[in-house]
């Protein structure tokens, strides 16, 4: 499954999480396209703990995929798109597209019985973001 959209260009889409191991500080890091093979393991630069994603937390990661994938077929109308804060007698919209590219992306999903952030960056965005 390739993170792309219909003019053909390729986003990466890069994953962490902080190692769950007791005592070690490390970031996991990995490609998300690389975590739908039955056999990937993710695997800590620090302590060198191996992470082999079970049938159900890649089920998640192949969605949030997808998600991607849906979203950067939907960027010509996320310029159109807003995010409003109703306060007494104001409607202040953020566009959406702003939320996407300042806003971390994270999701929260269990590992091995704890829950743990998944930090998501997606490249390269879109030229036409801000226009």
């Amino acid at each position: 499954m390739a993170i792309n959209d219909e003019d053909g260009r390729l986003a990466t889409a890069e994953v962490d999480f902080e190692c769950i191991e007791s005592g070690c500080e490390g970031d996991v890091k990995f490609k998300l396209i690389e975590a739908m093979d039955n056999s990937f393991q993710a695997l800590c630069p620090t302590c060198h703990k191996s992470y082999q994603f079970d049938k159900d937390l890649r089920d998640k990661l192949i969605r949030l995929c997808e998600m991607i994938i849906a979203i950067r077929k939907a960027e010509d109308i996320l310029g159109n798109c807003n995010v409003s804060i109703n306060v007494p007698g104001k409607t202040v919209k953020v566009p959406y597209a702003l939320l996407l590219t300042r806003l971390n992306t994270m999701v929260t999903l269990q590992l091995g019985g704890t829950k743990v952030d998944f930090h998501f960056r997606v490249e390269p965005s879109s030229p036409q973001t801000f226009r």
